[in-house]
């Protein structure tokens, strides 16, 4: 079951999302001496990063990231490269953070690169995995119909057509033939391991995914929806993303 926090506006709700994923990290340092993240990328993280970023008491030195997906082919100085994103929101503001392992989807060798990153995820436990959804219910670059068995840490998927004009309606291509069809993503049964899991989803053009993920039949034909399984997920939602669920599910923990 996904506990669900509605907020009335997507700056609310990532601020929320922030707060509650900051204490998670503060907790697991407290017990643990460390902690282990995977930090989300994409229009929907921007408020709930820039929160999470400037939230007290936590000691980055301490904290090891991951993230969860990268283009294959696609240098980090492009525009779309999740590494050029997380270095201008997330490490670029954390100049003490212990770690960050950055996939590089542009590497000559990618099967040595999906070996690296593999050793280095496996080697550790996800304390705080921060992440969204599609709007084709994806989870990291986990298209539908998503691999639910694969049990490696990165693997590289396809990308389907929904997912590659989301990418170019949120600007981040000139074109939709300039969008890459392959990525490195994180697999769907390593995030599902992770002892927490944060999503933040804001904005209307989320609210059909949000509805199947949330509400509907666990499937991979809306990947996300495995969630429904995780003891510990945490949906944080605007009003706008929660506007198709039922009236009882729209009301719970506003």
């Amino acid at each position: 079951m996904i506990d669900i926090h509605i907020h009335e506006t997507k700056a609310d709700n990532g601020a929320a999302a922030a707060a509650f994923g900051a204490e998670a990290i503060r907790q697991a340092i407290a017990s643990n001496g460390e902690a282990t993240v995977v930090i989300a990328t994409g229009a929907s993280q921007f408020e709930m990063l820039e929160e999470l970023v400037a939230a007290a008491g936590i000691d980055w030195s301490k904290v090891t990231a991951f993230h969860l997906d990268e283009y294959i082919g696609m240098p980090e100085t492009h525009p779309a490269s999740f590494r050029k994103y997380l270095k201008e929101r997330f490490t670029g503001k954390l100049p003490t953070l212990g770690a960050f392992h950055f996939i590089a989807g542009d590497a000559p060798d990618l099967d040595a690169e999906l070996a690296r990153v593999n050793a280095l995820l496996d080697a550790r436990t996800i304390d705080v995995m921060f992440a969204g959804i599609g709007e084709n219910g994806h989870l990291a670059f986990n298209d539908p119909p998503a691999d639910f068995t694969s049990t490696v840490a990165y693997k590289v998927v396809e990308l389907e057509e929904r997912c590659r004009r989301q990418q170019f309606g949120e600007g981040w291509f000139p074109t939709f033939e300039d969008v890459p069809t392959e990525a490195i993503s994180m697999t769907v049964q390593r995030i599902v391991s992770s002892r927490l899991v944060v999503l933040t989803v804001p904005d209307e053009r989320k609210a059909e995914a949000t509805q199947h993920v949330l509400e509907g039949p666990v499937t991979n034909m809306w990947p996300a929806s495995i969630l429904q399984q995780h003891p510990a997920c945490h949906a944080f939602l605007d009003r706008a993303a929660a506007s198709r669920l039922t009236s009882k599910t729209a009301t719970a923990n506003v």
